[in-house]
């Protein structure tokens, strides 16, 4: 902990390549005095000179020849206005990665250190300009895909998880601290009522329930999902693919079997960030390059989360679609009744009947030539893919949990809860009550830090970027 009080930081915060800015930024106690020795204010004043929370035209300048390395800008924030809570500088220079490089190189030999992955943020945590919840979130909103993914950890990263949490925290304490002042002073405070404490515990239980039913939506929009299209050959698979796309990425052929591997493309599905994968049909293999692709398909759908099962509607129904359909039923699925702009074999009734569909898997009459039906395909998977967790999430009451973290820990604290209930019910001691509520509170306070290991802190921004 001690080298966060005294050490100086710094690392590039823009990604390397061509551009026409990049950053480099400092932070920590002599971030302003090491920027000072290679930046030059064009006004003549020093760095250390400037006001707060203003930005400055100046050079970089190597200090043992003179010789200019970039004309940039400066920005001094003092402690503890800023990201970190510390002493900060973020210099704006040319974006080039050679230039960028050398401008780091300098900054360390002037007395900084290279900063870890999310160590920025990290010391912002420790020096509580947010909270752990909070921190995540900065992670979840640079990988975010869609808009979408964007808003859920924008919320985040907002502490709305937090204030939500915090509420029920303090509800938790102060039974805790009523309980507790009754053992203490038996003849000077009265105990609780059991009433009252049963009634606040499941108060809390139906609160945290109705969190952890957002878990599954949030961690398809943190993560994304993996949709398999599968069928037998030339059920137009890699058509379709092309029409959900709205573009050519795979070849399409008359010719069964074009498709020998799996292809993936990415796709914002109504905000969700999905990963497509198109397969090789699937049949005994002719040849063992086709036997490859079959193997990868089955895999492919072992790692599903929706599999879109393709039938070309002018194709009568055979034994070969219930062999499809034996690997295609997982919990997930849909049916796309493709190739509807031919002549119809078969009936979507006499589908269900012969494949024996659940009544809750969809049907979907697609046209991949044509785009009829693609639209409502995409409303049966995105609808089949979050259920009935989707209107949670529409309502925007209720922040979503996106990390498994998050989820764990109010698992745990609603497993304290349930103890707690059991411990009232069965007429057992305050003091027994009392342990099960700690255990609740701990197990909240989890989620923003309060009451988190240093192993786990380090675990979590070690995911981070450098810079960041």
């Amino acid at each position: 902990m001690s080298a966060y009080v005294t050490d100086t930081i710094a690392a590039i915060s823009t990604p390397l390549g061509e551009g026409a800015l990049g950053i480099v930024r400092l932070s920590g106690p002599d971030a302003i005095r090491v920027a000072g020795e290679l930046f030059h204010p064009s006004s003549g004043s020093h760095l250390s000179q400037l006001a707060a929370r203003t930005l400055h035209l100046g050079r970089i300048v190597e200090p043992s020849t003179g010789d200019v390395v970039d004309t940039c800008t400066a920005l001094v924030y003092r402690a503890p206005r800023s990201y970190t809570g510390e002493d900060m500088v973020e210099l704006t220079c040319h974006g080039g990665a050679v230039l960028l490089r050398r401008v780091l190189s300098l900054l360390v030999a002037q007395g900084a250190r290279l900063a870890e992955p999310g160590e920025f943020t990290k010391r912002a945590f420790l020096n509580g300009k947010m909270d752990l919840s909070q921190a995540e979130a900065v992670i979840d909103a640079i990988r975010a895909q869609t808009p979408e993914a964007l808003k859920v950890a924008a919320a985040q990263l907002a502490g709305r998880l937090s204030e939500t949490l915090r509420p029920i925290r303090s509800v938790l304490l102060e039974m805790l601290a009523a309980i507790e002042a009754s053992i203490d002073f038996p003849d000077d405070v009265d105990e609780p009522s059991r009433e009252w404490l049963a009634s606040q515990i499941a108060d809390a239980m139906a609160q945290i329930d109705e969190m952890l039913a957002t878990a599954d939506v949030g961690r398809v929009y943190r993560e994304g999902v993996a949709v398999v299209l599968v069928g037998r050959p030339n059920v137009g698979k890699s058509s379709l693919l092309n029409a959900l796309l709205r573009d050519v990425r795979a070849i399409v052929t008359a010719v069964p079997g074009t498709t020998r591997d799996v292809i993936e493309e990415a796709m914002n599905l109504k905000g969700l960030p999905i990963r497509l994968l198109d397969t090789a049909g699937l049949r005994p293999a002719m040849d063992p390059v086709e036997v490859i692709g079959v193997e990868r398909t089955r895999a492919s759908l072992r790692d599903a989360d929706l599999v879109v099962m393709v039938m070309d509607r002018s194709d009568p129904l055979s034994p070969a679609d219930k062999a499809v359909w034996r690997e295609a039923n997982k919990p997930h699925v849909v049916v796309a009744a493709n190739k509807s702009d031919l002549t119809h074999a078969w009936s979507l009734q006499e589908l269900r009947d012969y494949l024996h569909l659940p009544s809750t898997v969809r049907v979907v009459e697609t046209c991949a030539k044509t785009q009829q039906g693609v639209p409502e395909l995409e409303d049966a998977m995105f609808a089949t893919i979050l259920g009935d967790g989707g209107r949670a999430v529409s309502a925007g009451h209720m922040p979503m949990l996106s990390n498994v973290r998050h989820r764990t820990a109010l698992e745990a604290a609603k497993s304290s809860l349930k103890e707690a209930l059991n411990t009232l019910e069965e007429g057992m001691p305050f003091d027994l009550l009392a342990i099960d509520l700690r255990a609740a509170a701990e197990a909240l306070s989890r989620v923003t830090g309060e009451s988190v290991s240093a192993e786990v802190v380090d675990a979590i921004f070690s995911r981070f970027c450098v810079g960041k």
